[in-house]
C-alpha cells in the first residue's frame, strides 16, 4: 500500500468532498480517499495506485489537482 497526497484548489464545502471521495474512489486500486478542505489536500491510499487515473478523478469532480 502507499498514498499520495494532492494539493487541490477549490474545495469549500461538504458537496465537495463527497465529489472528490466519490470519483476518486472509483479509481482502481483506491482502497482509501480522505479529503482535507482546511489543508486543501487529497490524500489517495491503495496499492498500485495510478497517478494519471487520479488526476483525471479530481479534475472530473471538477477541481485542479496542484501535485
Amino acid at each position: 500500500m502507499s498514498t499520495i497526497t494532492y494539493a487541490v484548489q477549490g474545495m469549500t464545502c461538504g458537496h465537495c468532498v463527497q465529489s472528490v471521495t466519490a470519483e476518486v474512489g472509483a479509481v482502481v486500486g483506491v482502497t482509501d480517499v480522505a479529503v482535507d478542505l482546511v489543508a486543501k489536500t487529497v490524500s489517495v491510499t491503495g496499492a498500485h495506485l495510478d497517478d494519471q487515473a487520479i488526476r483525471a478523478a479530481i479534475e472530473e469532480a471538477g477541481f485542479d489537482p496542484q501535485s
